[in-house]
């Protein structure tokens, strides 16, 4: 469903003239009293702020245009952080980490700017990710296991964002999901809707965290994060 486009709207650079400035007829130069001019540095600083936070953002995450036709949602900042910072977590203690980033762009992008050298393979069926070159592959969920062989049985880790909230959608993404993962010591996290609780439960055996994904677009859904292993503090932990 994934996933964060920022759109900047930069503040105007047209700073209103404070009422409070004192006449002077012998200079043409205006003057502002000390309590103005202190509400203007207050305002530029805040100004400048607002600036550097869009123009930080925008570095953060280079990822194509949503297209809601896809059903694409980025994350907003938190949120992909948050994720990105649970999952290389993990890898630092596996001895041979690799993730697999189904339908979720933001995660894999974030994952990259926080730790380019992670392993990690994005699978979506948005072939405009072509960009991130041998770490794409094209997914299509109502052919979940129409993969390389390459990738069976390979990641550790797998985090899923299915692109629907049907039982169709889930119970097809489950395919993929235990194609893609290693047999032994492994973690799967799922970001989706409330409405898929007991599914997730069901089909992968998933519980969800107190952490409350959020997308850079309001939702209707309420997003959850579920975990097939509990994360103790982190996340807000497995909720009972």
């Amino acid at each position: 469903m994934e996933n964060p486009r920022v759109n900047l709207e930069r503040p105007s650079n047209d700073v209103p003239a404070p009422r409070d400035a004192p006449e002077d007829d012998d200079n043409d130069t205006p003057m502002l009293s000390s309590q103005a001019l202190e509400a203007l540095k207050v305002f530029l600083s805040e100004q400048n702020r607002e600036i550097k936070s869009g123009e930080d953002a925008a570095e953060e995450v280079a990822l194509v245009a949503e297209d809601w036709r896809l059903s694409q949602f980025w994350y907003d900042h938190s949120t992909a952080e948050t994720i990105a910072t649970e999952v290389l977590t993990i890898c630092q203690n596996l001895p041979s980490p690799s993730v697999a980033c189904i339908a979720c762009p933001t995660l894999y992008a974030y994952l990259k700017k926080i730790d380019p050298q992670v392993p990690a393979q994005l699978l979506e069926y948005d072939q405009r990710f072509e960009q991130y070159g041998s770490e794409f592959t094209i997914y299509d969920y109502n052919q979940p296991e129409d993969l390389p062989l390459s990738l069976k049985h390979t990641f550790p880790i797998v985090v899923a964002d299915p692109p629907y909230l049907s039982k169709e959608c889930l119970e097809k993404v489950t395919e993929t999901i235990k194609f893609l993962l290693r047999p032994k010591e492994s973690y799967i996290l799922l970001l989706t809707g409330e409405v898929q609780k007991d599914r997730s439960a069901e089909l992968l055996g998933l519980r969800p965290c107190g952490f409350r994904p959020q997308h850079s677009r309001k939702l209707g859904n309420e997003f959850r994060l579920f975990t097939s292993y509990d994360p103790e503090t982190r996340l807000g932990g497995w909720e009972e």
